[in-house]
Order: structure tokens, then C-alpha cells, then sequence
């Protein structure tokens, strides 16, 4: 019940006005997350690779290393979370596709915040427990990070157990 009660006292998340699909998709570097289950073994060098599909979804290739060096991939599909809503409102799974009618298989992907030349972004979830600082490149300036991390604060997300991403040279 707490979690419920928790999620109805925050407001909805505020999203970018307008994403370009087309523009958005390519590799984005991670340069900073909330830590998650689903990259608990990822030491460094995550990345996420965005394909427009001729459906209208959107193809994710997630990768990271290891502590051991080794590398995980995921791969996944991204959708509008309302057919009819902001196309900033996405949701994703990494669910096997026959699981996909399953509502819980499907995770908020919310673009908060999105550089105008789509140089950075900032994403999250509707219930603050998941945020991605994302650039297209693998290190970000500071003066950028702090701006992006303050939106996220104004938006109601914790970060204290913020994690920041180490990528390789």
C-alpha cells in the first residue's frame, strides 16, 4: 500500500515538449543512473543503441561491461506508453516479444529533459525509482551534469545513491 500511496503524492513527471524520433535514435553513452537491478553486474562502459523500426517502435541494444571485463548485452523494444500520447512517454521491455501483452513486462522510459541538438538527455521513470544521465558522447561537461541532476531533484527524484558511469577512453 505504501508504494501506491507514495507514487499518487508526486506529481506527474513534467517531459520534454517535442521528441524527434529520428533524431534521438544512435548511441547514447551513460554518464550517470540510479542504481537498478537490471545493471547491477555493469561496472562501466554502458552504452544504448536506439533503431527506428519500420512499425514505429524503436530497437534497444543495451551493453555494458562487466567487473571481469566481459561485456552483457541486452536488447529490447521501445513503444509510445499511450498510442495517442507524447511521444516522450515511451515504455520498453527486454521480456521475451510472446510476454509483451503483460503489462508489468513493460518499464517507463520518460524523456525528461533533452538537449536541442540531442547532445544529452535525461530519463526516467514515472515513479522516480529509475533516472539515466545519457550524452552522445562518453563524458559530459559538469556545469551540463549539474543542471541535468538539479532537474531531476525539481522533478522529485532521490539521488543520493546516485551512480556515476565509468566509460573507457
Amino acid at each position: 500500500m505504501l508504494p501506491v500511496m507514495s507514487l499518487a503524492s508526486q506529481p506527474p513527471l513534467e517531459l520534454v515538449d517535442e521528441i524527434d524520433l529520428e533524431r534521438y535514435q544512435g548511441r547514447w553513452y551513460e554518464i550517470a543512473r540510479l542504481p537498478n537491478r537490471f545493471q547491477a553486474q555493469c561496472e562501466g562502459d554502458v552504452t544504448a543503441d536506439y533503431a527506428l523500426r519500420e512499425d514505429g517502435r524503436v530497437a534497444v541494444t543495451n551493453r555494458c561491461r562487466r567487473a571481469d571485463g566481459s561485456r552483457v548485452e541486452a536488447e529490447g523494444v521501445a513503444r509510445r506508453a499511450r498510442p495517442d500520447g507524447p511521444a516522450a512517454a515511451l515504455e520498453v521491455r527486454f521480456a521475451p516479444r510472446w510476454l509483451s501483452f503483460l503489462p508489468f513486462v513493460w518499464g517507463d522510459y520518460r524523456v525528461i529533459a533533452l538537449d536541442d541538438d540531442y547532445r544529452h538527455a535525461l530519463v526516467g521513470s514515472e515513479d522516480r525509482d529509475f533516472l539515466w544521465v545519457l550524452s552522445r558522447r562518453p563524458e559530459l561537461e559538469r556545469a551540463t551534469l549539474d543542471e541535468l541532476l538539479a532537474r531531476a531533484r525539481q522533478q522529485g527524484f532521490e539521488l543520493e545513491q546516485l551512480v556515476m558511469t565509468r566509460q573507457s577512453p
